[in-house]
């Protein structure tokens, strides 16, 4: 639920203003945002919260690789499916406290009690930790943007709350316009930078072999389109050896 569905209905944030009158969120568009990736890799996440909105969160952090813990006396069925399975540990339980949060990298909580989300909150921020309570922006020191994934490539967009359905809109539009093979084109030039890193001496060496490659004629992009996968390695050949005898 967007933040602005809100107005006029019982306050569900920690201003407790009994009823909402939009005040903790006339700032949103404002607020810049700063934009990272981040690494979850081996990282403990907690989801608090075992209904569609906590499988929705447990799969993006299962897709990243997260340490995953369910705090919820009861689960979705893909939830309980994802625990028996040993994908992510459940605990069968409500919210216990600070406690809970201990060597935690993130938390997520999405239940339909208002005071046990902002505890968990308040906890979250005692300990200078990353917490996100669902569709409440006053109680989120971070925002899940919409995301495109295809293979190594990720695009966030961001409405800041303000549109989640013009969110979805751009996400679907951007997913056709980048498509499969600007993720072979990705994989490609990784597979060049060991390359480029051992033989060109500067940043400005390597920029300019990188996006000779991305920007040219013919366009890698366009090649792959057309699955001639080959003509590309051979136009990143080409390019290699021109590079060295510029050195040379």
């Amino acid at each position: 639920m967007p933040a602005q569905a809100y107005a006029g209905k019982e306050c569900v944030c920690q201003f407790r203003k009994g009823i909402c009158d939009q005040s903790c969120v006339r700032d949103m568009l404002e607020t810049p945002f700063y934009i990272a990736c981040l690494k979850l890799t081996g990282r403990k996440c907690v989801v608090v919260g075992g209904g569609d909105i906590g499988l929705e969160k447990v799969e993006g952090l299962l897709a990243c690789s997260g340490d995953v813990t369910l705090i919820a006396p009861t689960a979705h069925p893909e939830l309980e499916r994802l625990a028996s399975e040993g994908s992510i540990t459940w605990e069968k339980r409500e919210y216990a406290g600070p406690e809970d949060l201990e060597a935690v990298f993130m938390v997520i909580a999405c239940t339909d009690d208002s005071e046990v989300n902002i505890g968990i909150f308040y906890d979250a921020e005692k300990r200078a930790m990353l917490v996100n309570i669902v569709d409440v922006p006053p109680l989120c020191n971070f925002i899940l943007p919409a995301i495109v994934r295809t293979g190594p490539l990720a695009i966030a967009i961001s409405t800041a709350g303000a549109s989640p359905a013009l969110a979805k809109r751009m996400k679907r539009e951007i997913s056709e316009l980048f498509g499969e093979e600007y993720a072979r084109l990705a994989v490609i030039l990784n597979d060049a930078r060991g390359w480029a890193k051992g033989t060109l001496p500067t940043y400005q060496d390597r920029k300019e072999f990188f996006e000779g490659i991305v920007n040219g004629d013919p366009d890698p992009i366009v090649l792959l389109r057309e699955d001639r996968d080959a003509e590309v390695l051979a136009i990143i050949e080409s390019a290699k050896e021109r590079a060295a005898a510029a050195l040379a």
